[in-house]
């Protein structure tokens, strides 16, 4: 399911899968991102706020496979012959996530490069947005997963 997204084939869907386990664990998907390090770092004292790097206090594998098939969303997205044979048999809801994340990161990649960030700084950004989409994809499958299996 995680290869509906543009970027993810089969290796990094089963490492994300082997080394988060349960998406469900995580109230948010600011959490998620948090744990992966993708949020920038604080160093506030009174009423100033400084934002800073990355804090890359987490997994460090996930984030550098997040941040590898971030590059992907650098271009106007489309989805290709590859990447529409890989979502064939996926299920629709899914498709549709991953289509609206590959419109939002392109988007929000392009956003970020014409107000002057440098390129490496823009993609960290999109790998933290694509963390979110992953998350929402993989809690509302556990879910839809949970209601089946109670039913």
């Amino acid at each position: 399911m995680l290869s509906c997204f543009h970027g993810i084939k089969t290796l990094t869907a089963m490492t994300l899968l082997t080394e988060i386990v349960e998406f469900g664990r995580f109230e948010s998907a600011r959490h998620l991102m948090s744990y992966l390090g993708l949020t920038p770092s604080e160093d506030s004292s009174g009423e100033k706020q400084r934002k800073g790097a990355i804090t890359k206090a987490g997994n460090k594998r996930v984030r550098r496979l997040l941040n590898e098939a971030s590059w992907h969303y650098r271009h106007r997205y489309a989805p290709s012959k590859v990447l529409k044979k890989r979502r064939e048999g996926q299920p629709s809801w899914a498709i549709e996530i991953a289509d609206a994340a590959g419109r939002r990161l392109s988007q929000r990649h392009r956003h970020l490069l014409n107000n002057g960030k440098i390129p490496c700084k823009a993609n960290i950004a999109v790998a933290r947005e694509l963390a979110g989409f992953i998350w929402a994809m993989m809690t509302q499958w556990q879910a839809r997963k949970n209601t089946k299996d109670a039913a």
